[in-house]
């Protein structure tokens, strides 16, 4: 085999390969001859068929199939020889591949680069903390509270008034004709609650029982139906009956109608509850801020066959988003070029930092153990109920599948492996402080 370095710039490389005619031919011989052994046809031994038969009958077969395994076998092997670190599958491009002349081919490649490790020791962080306090816990109870209340008469020859709720049925229609999803019979509406358009429960304040009332209301210019977005309805709205809510002390009785023991024991469990999201919040800030900070120190090249990848991936999103009218706000008004220019940028940060993490994450031998697959594959699971079983098989059977488990689990290890190293600061702050977005935050 002869190989010839045809190109050589950044991360791109390409060769010419040249496999001897000779060497095809030899091993299409000996697959022939191997093939004859058991070959079975009419009017012949098993075994004993003529050579000129089986070349005749499977020449051309056997010697596409032998061109097939020469090309991936010399391609591996100017990998192998070369030590490169391919970022994505080569590109082959056959040159000469007729019967009896060498198998000439070109393979183009582009090689992992060059990455140094970051020094941790010098990455400063701030991780911000926050417990709940009893305005948050006393907003979750009331919230329990609510949706544990029950619904009661009003009396007799009263209106309806905000913060009740009418039993009604309606019939919506646009331009005089009745639209799918726009009737429903014995609805409960809270009055001035929120609605699905707005405006359309406000306007049923003061309707007695047995009032007939048109509600007229436009659909948000972004509401999911395309066909009802920006358009005026009108609602032909009948009340049947109206009630006011009985909210539950908030005491031991409903902790026992919930299931618990005593009250103390459901703000135990609420807090437990509150703490973890903010622990979670509090985690993703800072894995953001690291992220941010490593993007900015790795000024390494990135394959751009990678980063294409990435961009059509988040490009087929941006132009889904615009034909459906819910393009992000900061994209509104900017032409394609600018849209393409920012989300390339995007895509080439991903790149690079995923590369970095890998990276990171193959120098320290990290890796993500049977038994931590075995259990995001159970919680996976445990999203279907009633088919855990028929996933967990999918998941056995289809290790590209598993590996969509695997990738955020690493990452996370690498992670936490990162901020071992790092130098990182607790700050106890507010929930709310802890809630509020960066100043300058930013897509990624």
């Amino acid at each position: 085999m002869q190989v010839t370095e045809v190109a050589s710039e950044g991360l791109k490389r390409a060769y010419s390969v040249v496999v001897p005619a000779s060497e095809i031919a030899a091993t299409r011989d000996r697959r022939l001859a191997a093939l004859a052994k058991d070959l079975r046809l009419p009017g012949f031994r098993p075994g004993k068929v003529p050579a000129s038969v089986v070349q005749k009958r499977y020449g051309q077969a056997v010697l596409g199939e032998v061109l097939e395994q020469s090309v991936n076998d010399a391609t591996r092997q100017v990998v192998t020889d070369r030590g490169l670190r391919t970022a994505q599958q080569p590109k082959i491009e056959v040159v000469n591949f007729a019967d009896g002349a060498d198998l000439e081919f070109k393979v183009d490649l582009e090689v992992m680069p060059e990455i140094p490790m970051p020094d941790f020791s010098a990455v400063r962080l701030e991780r911000l903390k926050a417990v709940p306090g009893d305005e948050a816990l006393n907003k979750a109870l009331e919230t329990l509270a609510e949706r544990n209340r029950t619904l009661e008469d009003v009396a007799p020859g009263r209106y309806a008034e905000p913060g009740e709720v009418v039993v009604a049925d309606f019939v919506g229609r646009i331009d005089g004709e009745a639209f799918e999803g726009g009737s429903a019979q014995d609805v409960n509406i809270e009055v001035g609650g929120p609605g699905f358009i707005p405006g359309f429960t406000d306007q049923i304040a003061g309707m007695y029982i047995g009032d007939t009332r048109t509600i007229t209301a436009t659909f948000p210019e972004d509401y999911g139906a395309k066909e009802l977005a920006g358009k005026t309805a009108e609602f032909e709205l009948t009340v049947k009956a109206i009630k006011y809510k009985v909210l539950p002390a908030i005491d031991d009785a409903l902790a026992q109608k919930l299931g618990f023991e005593d009250l103390e024991k459901i703000k135990d469990l609420l807090r437990e509850q509150m703490q973890r999201e903010y622990d979670q919040l509090s985690r993703m800030k800072v894995k953001r801020a690291l992220l941010d900070q490593l993007a900015d120190q790795a000024g390494f090249p990135v394959p751009e066959g990678l980063v294409q990848a990435e961009f059509d991936q988040i490009w087929q999103r941006v132009e889904a988003d615009r034909k459906a009218g819910n393009l992000d706000e900061d994209d509104q008004g900017k032409d394609e070029e600018t849209l393409k220019a920012e989300y390339r940028g995007i895509a080439e940060r991903r790149i690079r930092l995923g590369l970095l993490l890998s990276e990171i994450g193959r120098t320290n031998n990290i890796q993500v153990g049977s038994e931590e697959m075995a259990r995001a594959m159970r919680q996976e699971a445990s999203r279907y109920p009633g088919q855990e079983q028929a996933v967990l098989d999918f998941f056995r059977k289809n290790p590209q599948a598993a590996d969509g488990l695997r990738a955020p689990l690493f990452e996370e290890k690498v992670v936490d492996f990162m901020l071992e190293l790092a130098q990182v600061t607790d700050r106890e702050v507010t929930p709310e402080e802890l809630a509020a977005p960066p100043a300058d935050a930013a897509r990624a």
